[in-house]
């Protein structure tokens, strides 16, 4: 899939999954969680055991029209080929590294840098981001989309850290394209309670589609 439909449909979710589990299998089970609660578009983080492994298991499994499959947690542009070979469709990291994002242009594949300052969000844009992936969030709150959108109206972002059910509404009225989150959305993995996190996906959902609605 072309990057700019993956671009397109991402932002039409509104909401990327990120996925940290402590084995392959637990990856799995909190990936049709999500997916079951109508989130398209997951973001597996290298912190996760042999993660491109469950990249690979996960394109198998679905297809491009079913699942938006990302890697997160990238930190260098090695591991960001190992995703893209395992069948990774957008890369997302916690911070700015040019050679990363020069990779990811070169192969035509979504990439998503973090940033926390302006500077790093300029240069970042420079680099050819494809959207900002504004973290930690829970230090800035909502208030900080609105602060870089004012020098750059023409940046695309997106909040990671700190997005929770009270506050989604809050990001997308500051003007963010769509919201990672973590924590908030699979805590139920620590006890296998794999319905809680279709639930919460479905909150999450509904309230995206609330605010959208006005």
């Amino acid at each position: 899939m072309q990057k700019e439909k993956v671009l397109a449909r991402l932002e039409q979710g509104g909401l990327v999954a990120v996925v940290r589990a402590e084995n392959t299998d637990q990856a799995m089970r909190i990936t049709q969680a999500c997916l079951e609660g109508g989130v398209a578009a997951i973001e597996m983080t290298f912190t996760t055991p042999h993660a491109h492994r469950v990249i690979e298991e996960l394109a198998a499994k679905y297809s491009p029209e079913e699942i938006l499959l990302g890697a997160g947690t990238v930190l260098d542009p090695e591991t960001a080929r190992i995703a893209i070979l395992s069948g990774a469709q957008y890369v997302v990291s916690p911070h700015l590294n040019a050679d990363t994002q020069r990779l990811c242009n070169r192969y035509r594949v979504a990439c998503m840098p973090g940033v926390a300052t302006l500077r790093e969000a300029v240069t970042a844009l420079e680099g050819g981001a494809d959207i900002l992936k504004v973290f930690p969030g829970e230090l800035y709150g909502p208030q900080v989309i609105k602060a870089f959108s004012g020098p750059l109206p023409q940046a695309r972002m997106m909040p990671t850290g700190g997005v929770t059910l009270d506050n989604v509404g809050d990001w997308l009225a500051a003007g963010a394209v769509a919201v990672g989150v973590g924590g908030s959305l699979t805590a139920g993995a620590k006890t296998g309670d794999w319905a809680k996190i279709t639930a919460t996906a479905k909150a999450f959902m509904a309230k995206i589609q609330d605010y959208r609605k006005g």
